[in-house]
């Protein structure tokens, strides 16, 4: 995202283009924040500012054509192994783009997609070798024989093999790389090979991992990173899975799984929202479906809003209308999806084109790891809690910022009131029943219920989604609502993510999703006798 403290126009709307012949920075961004920035089972118990960061994003400089093949020379013949080409990539403009300038070619080493796979340690970007370094300085081998560094966290967690029958050796960092994944998984060979059952079941997932990794890096052109404008509104958009979704919204031809996942690790923000509010969602009522009925009665109140009639009205002062509020969509505990591109979040408004929404992203971490780009406002009488507002996005778009935890806006009432019309929350892994971190919503969540309006969640993987549903069941018994039951997401991220912490704890973006409200009760007229 690109800073202007002026204007907060941080975002050219219409088609995303590419800035250089690598990935495009602002989703590289997006990816790598979401990757590393992910509090999945194990990191939710590390502090945000001690998790492993990547700052090698440097943008590519433009030279001339010359310069690029030096450039690729010197650069490629500096790493062992790598033969030098002389080959320009591809840099004809995509059709309908005849207009779009060639991207300029990266300086960087160009990996072949037949050449993704490198152990971590050795790999050719500096970046994965630092995070090659960072896990086997803070993973521990999940060896049954090493004592346990923790308490397990569902019944999968490697740690509840390790009991006390069987550990007979202190805990040890990891050190040895798994020659088929490239990933540090054990503390030596000896281990590996002894517990190799155990690591087979998860090793053909780290490998991808990896070789997503280095596609990121790889200095392709990413055409998966253009989001298309918006569409006509008879052109329905089909709503059942990923690639109906992306052949109906005219998205570019994507033909290899790698660029999917690469796509969906994105688009699985504003599409999940998007699946679940719009009138043609994959989820209905039916005995297959996973709506209940009072999901179906909030629903359909969002829906009214979100597919309004034509109102005739034009520039003309005879057709002068008056608009309706915006869909306010509030995002709890914001953290690396408040920093996606804002092309990826138009994509929502695509979905909608006869209404505006306010994106509310809500949370400590909302703007971590965004400090380069600008600094956060003074706190003033006109702007109490120091929020960052971007208002000229598009005329149907506006985003905003809140570094602080909801239950203190929601006391001030800087929100109220609360329409079940124009009113939704969402919370993206919020890790509600997770140990080192409930006792954070739980001032929150009575407030959410009094709203009365659906709050959509997300989970990691079905353990965690399910450890959400309990928790929320215990702290408020009957005074809930669910609106959809727990299943997976049929927009979840393609894309698997690592934890730097534990290498055997992988995890994919929003992969379940249910719904839920404050309990709503009925008055009933009760004859005098």
């Amino acid at each position: 995202m690109v800073n202007d403290a002026q204007s907060f126009n941080f975002f050219p709307s219409s088609h995303a283009k590419m800035q250089s012949g690598n990935t495009c920075q602002r989703c590289f961004g997006g990816l790598r924040n979401l990757s590393n920035g992910c509090s999945n089972s194990l990191s939710r118990r590390i502090p945000p500012r001690q998790r492993f960061i990547a700052t090698d994003s440097r943008p590519a400089n433009a030279k001339t054509l010359h310069g690029h093949v030096r450039a690729r020379q010197q650069t490629t013949a500096a790493v062992p192994g790598q033969v030098p080409k002389y080959e320009l990539p591809e840099t004809r403009s995509p059709p309908g783009l005849a207009d779009t300038a060639p991207p300029p070619v990266s300086g960087n080493v160009l990996l072949q997609p037949d050449n993704l796979f490198h152990p971590f340690s050795e790999s050719p970007s500096p970046e994965i070798r630092r995070r090659a370094a960072f896990t086997k300085s803070h993973a521990y081998c999940p060896h049954p024989n090493h004592h346990r560094t923790r308490m397990p966290l569902s019944p999968q967690d490697p740690e509840t093999k390790k009991t006390p029958e069987k550990t007979s050796q202190p805990a040890k960092f990891v050190r040895f790389e798994c020659p088929d994944c490239g990933i540090p998984a054990y503390c030596s060979e000896d281990h590996w090979a002894d517990d190799y059952e155990s690591h087979m079941e998860i090793c053909d997932t780290l490998r991808e991992i990896n070789e997503d990794d280095h596609d990121l890096r790889s200095g392709r052109f990413f055409p998966e990173f253009e989001y298309p404008g918006p569409q006509m509104e008879e052109i329905l958009v089909n709503m059942t899975n990923w690639d109906t979704y992306l052949y109906s919204r005219e998205y570019r031809a994507i033909n290899e799984e790698r660029s999917l996942r690469q796509a969906t690790r994105l688009l699985t923000y504003p599409v999940t929202i998007g699946s679940i509010l719009s009138e043609l969602s994959p989820y209905d009522i039916r005995k297959t479906g996973r709506i209940t009925q009072e999901g179906l009665r909030s629903l359909s109140a969002l829906r009214y809003s979100l597919h309004p009639p034509r109102t005739g009205g034009d520039g003309t002062m005879k057709g002068i209308r008056p608009n309706p509020p915006p869909m306010r969509i509030f995002v709890l505990g914001a953290r690396a999806e408040s920093s996606l591109p804002r092309e990826v979040w138009q994509q929502l408004n695509f979905l909608f084109p006869r209404v505006a929404f306010h994106l509310i992203f809500i949370g400590p971490e909302s703007m971590a790891r965004r400090d380069q780009e600008f600094p956060l406002p003074e706190r003033t009488p006109a702007n109490p809690f120091g929020a960052i507002v971007e208002d000229r996005i598009s005329h149907e778009l506006k985003i905003s910022t809140f570094v602080e935890y909801y239950h203190t806006l929601h006391q001030a009432g800087l929100f109220y009131p609360y329409d079940p019309y124009f009113d939704c929350f969402v919370l993206f892994h919020p890790g509600l029943g997770h140990p080192a971190s409930s006792h954070e919503w739980a001032d929150t969540l009575p407030q959410l219920l009094e709203t009365k309006v659906p709050i959509i969640c997300t989970g990691y993987t079905e353990w965690d989604m399910e450890r959400d549903r309990k928790w929320v069941e215990e702290k408020v018994g009957g005074e809930m609502d669910i609106l959809m039951t727990p299943g997976e997401n049929k927009f979840r991220s393609l894309r698997w993510d690592l934890n730097d912490y534990d290498p055997a704890d992988i995890s994919c973006g929003n992969w379940g999703v249910w719904a839920f409200r404050g309990k709503r009760y009925e008055t009933t007229m009760r004859e005098e006798t």
